[in-house]
């Protein structure tokens, strides 16, 4: 009996994750979101989880697009995709991702590089990525789960991946969002890590405000190192003022000398 309530459990769970209530629409594509999840922009890319504070440890997804540069075709994503991925873990240990495919696939009449890896993000998390170009885009999506996930959510991802389908959307405040620059990797920027804290998956990547932050420290510290100099510079002076001084003084102790001799 108890093991007929555990499956049914897990039943329920996989039904619930498979009602799709709304359509997720950005600046170049989109599709159904499963029910209770949200996406939001973060600097260049969307990123998508569950609103549920335990669902979010379990899987994400990322939307990334760039202005489409001579790096950027199908050829050259599945040269990429079919490439095991290495990393530098937290304390210097070296990460390599395992390779499951890498193939074309055709979704919504466009052509694209379907890849799944493991560990190529993070640590017991699949990865699927999908890449295409169309117009002046390239566009990257990818899909992470935790392993033990995998089967649960793959027919979650797989009705995400069906209704896919790119846009273009130049009428938009261009002030709400902006593409990598066509010399960017479209890749780059999208590895995550474990939220020792909570647990949750997130995006580990240089926003506006990191750079932002990282540029203040740097005038921080030129204006901190010009400080340094001008103190020094002032202590200087004041040890060869000192200087003059006693030189002036002895000098006038001596001019004293023979006037007190006299008396």
């Amino acid at each position: 009996m108890q093991k007929f309530n555990s499956w049914f459990v897990i039943f329920i769970f996989a039904l619930s994750l498979n009602v799709f209530a709304k359509r997720f629409t950005s600046q170049y594509v989109e599709f159904e979101l499963p029910t209770g999840w949200e996406c939001m922009l973060e600097g260049a890319e969307w990123v998508c989880q569950s609103d549920n504070k335990d669902r979010k440890k379990e899987a994400i997804i990322i939307l990334a697009a760039k202005v489409r540069g001579e790096q950027d075709s199908l050829e050259e994503y599945e040269k990429y995709l079919k490439e095991r991925k290495t990393y530098t873990l937290p304390g210097g240990q070296t990460q390599v991702s395992e390779s499951k495919y890498t193939k074309i696939t055709d979704i919504t009449s466009l052509k694209w590089v379907d890849s799944l890896h493991l560990a190529s993000e993070v640590p017991g998390f699949y990865t699927r990525y999908l890449a295409t170009v169309k117009s002046d885009l390239g566009i990257a999506v990818t899909f992470s789960v935790a392993k033990d996930l995998y089967e649960t959510y793959q027919p979650v991802f797989d009705k995400v991946v069906a209704t896919l389908r790119v846009i273009r959307q130049d009428k938009l405040d261009p002030n709400s969002f902006k593409l990598k620059g066509q010399k960017e990797d479209l890749f780059e920027d999208t590895t995550f890590v474990g939220d020792n804290a909570g647990g949750n998956v997130a995006v580990k990547k240089k926003t506006a405000d990191d750079e932002g932050a990282s540029q203040d420290m740097m005038l921080f510290g030129a204006v901190a190192v010009l400080v340094v100099i001008f103190i020094i510079m002032r202590m200087k002076k004041g040890k060869k003022s000192k200087k003059k001084v006693s030189k002036k003084e002895s000098a006038k102790d001596k001019e004293k000398k023979p006037e007190d001799s006299q008396e």
